[in-house]
């Protein structure tokens, strides 16, 4: 279960408050439309406060986005993402840091986690149906750099439209690494529509970056 990533559209010219600041008035008012979201989950109708979340990510900060999910330990997951944009992660690094600890219903993030196992992801795109088990991916590693260059295949890609074929070349990535991860590692990020030779799965991918953020 996801609940897609929203953001609510704001004016650039919205006045900022410090991050710290605005991230206490988050979560006062989390914890206040708390039984209204957990209502709303229960009876799976999400849309029900989606207007009230928006309004309150926005307290945070007007660029973020949002996804609420099942969570990996808890049983939900609230994602907020600065999609790596230094000018915001302040906001997210406080936001997160004025978090309350995870529990069994909620856990937090403040950018989007790996999946356990991308393997196991089918993504509905269109008529398509792309499961990440059949996405493969050429990385060559720069150790100088500590960065790793790839390009992402999967059969389907030439069938795609552009919008689509961006979609399925950087979701699988954030789906085995994180967003954070494959921000500080992944380099060039290519497009591969022809199936390059000496390939390796995402799970693989996945090893030998965190691999080589500990060297």
């Amino acid at each position: 279960m996801r609940f897609p990533w929203r953001r609510k559209d704001k004016p650039e010219t919205v006045r900022l408050e410090r991050p710290d600041v605005a991230a206490e008035r988050f979560w006062q008012g989390w914890h206040e439309l708390l039984p209204e979201i957990s209502a709303a989950l229960g009876d799976n109708e999400p849309g029900r406060v989606e207007h009230q979340l928006c309004e309150l990510i926005a307290i945070v900060h007007p660029r973020l986005h949002f996804a609420l999910e099942r969570g990996q330990r808890s049983i939900y997951g609230l994602v907020i993402s600065a999609q790596e944009d230094p000018a915001v992660r302040p906001y997210t690094d406080a936001w997160k840091a004025a978090a309350p600890p995870d529990d069994a219903i909620w856990e937090f993030h403040d950018s989007v986690p790996p999946v356990p196992d991308p393997s196991e992801v089918t993504v509905n795109l269109g008529a398509h149906r792309i499961s990440l088990a059949d996405i493969r991916v050429v990385a060559q590693v720069d150790d100088e750099a500590g960065v790793v260059d790839v390009a992402v295949y999967h059969p389907a890609m030439s069938e795609l439209d552009d919008a689509s074929r961006d979609a399925m070349t950087f979701l699988p990535l954030d789906a085995a690494l994180g967003e954070r991860l494959a921000g500080e590692r992944l380099r060039r990020v290519e497009t591969a529509q022809a199936e390059p030779a000496e390939t390796i799965s995402l799970v693989e991918l996945r090893d030998m970056v965190r691999a080589l953020a500990e060297s």
